[in-house]
């Protein structure tokens, strides 16, 4: 099976090397992703928005023969879906990784635009349940990997025109949650709840990680995408 690899903001096609070796020993063709705009600012990333990373995943799978898996990762998320939205007659699953289907409009986040940029935070930004599984090394090692994202990505609303998307079967792999709390959680997000709910066929599968497992745990993840790519 071909999967597609979408990296969440501030990451490029890296973030996955600990989780291919998993992929590919299962018989796999992995195809990691470096999204446009990926460390560019100022005029070379104001015209850079949501629309064209979801054109990059859908160049990436019209270059491959036959069904894919798509994967992503965060806000990688809102690519994922908006590939299925355009080819879901390739896409044979999608899996989110600690991230869930958006709905039609809405956007990743709102982050500070630094000369039409978002540079990436910093580790200390984000709260515990987060971070708490990346060690001190951990963190000086994959700050290296992340890079600013073009200003209006995160912010972009994402456009969604295709119900047969509701079709593709997906599996969210949540970091702390199971099914029956992640249940409890998106009953509260509105349009969320009724985009997930529109899904013929969701699986939820708790990691048991922060929100970066491909750092903290990529064995395990591999092992989960593995799994979720063979039912």
């Amino acid at each position: 099976m071909d999967i597609i690899l979408i990296p969440g903001l501030w990451l490029d096609a890296r973030s996955w090397d600990d989780v291919i070796p998993a992929l590919e020993q299962a018989g796999h063709r992995t195809h990691p992703l470096t999204l446009p705009g990926l460390g560019a600012s100022g005029p070379a990333a104001s015209d850079i928005g949501m629309a064209e990373w979801v054109a990059a995943g859908v160049a990436a799978v019209d270059e491959v023969e036959g069904d894919v898996v798509v994967v992503g990762h965060s806000g990688g998320g809102n690519v994922t879906w908006g590939v299925a939205d355009a080819r879901p007659e390739r896409v044979r699953r999608v899996i989110f990784v600690d991230t869930v289907p958006p709905p039609p409009g809405s956007g990743i986040n709102e982050f500070e635009v630094v000369d039409g940029a978002v540079p990436f935070p910093g580790w200390d930004f984000f709260p515990d349940e987060d971070v708490h599984d990346l060690d001190d090394a951990t963190r000086a090692r994959t700050v290296g990997l992340t890079q600013s994202v073009p200003g209006r990505v995160p912010a972009d609303e994402i456009q969604l025109e295709n119900p047969a998307r509701h079709s593709v079967p997906v599996t969210l792999l949540m970091g702390g949650l199971d099914e029956e709390a992640f249940e409890a959680t998106i009953a509260q997000w509105g349009a969320y709840a009724e985009e997930f709910h529109a899904i013929a066929d969701a699986e939820v599968v708790r990691i048991g990680s922060g929100h970066w497992p491909q750092f903290s745990v990529p064995q395990r993840l591999g092992e989960l995408l593995v799994a979720a790519v063979a039912r």
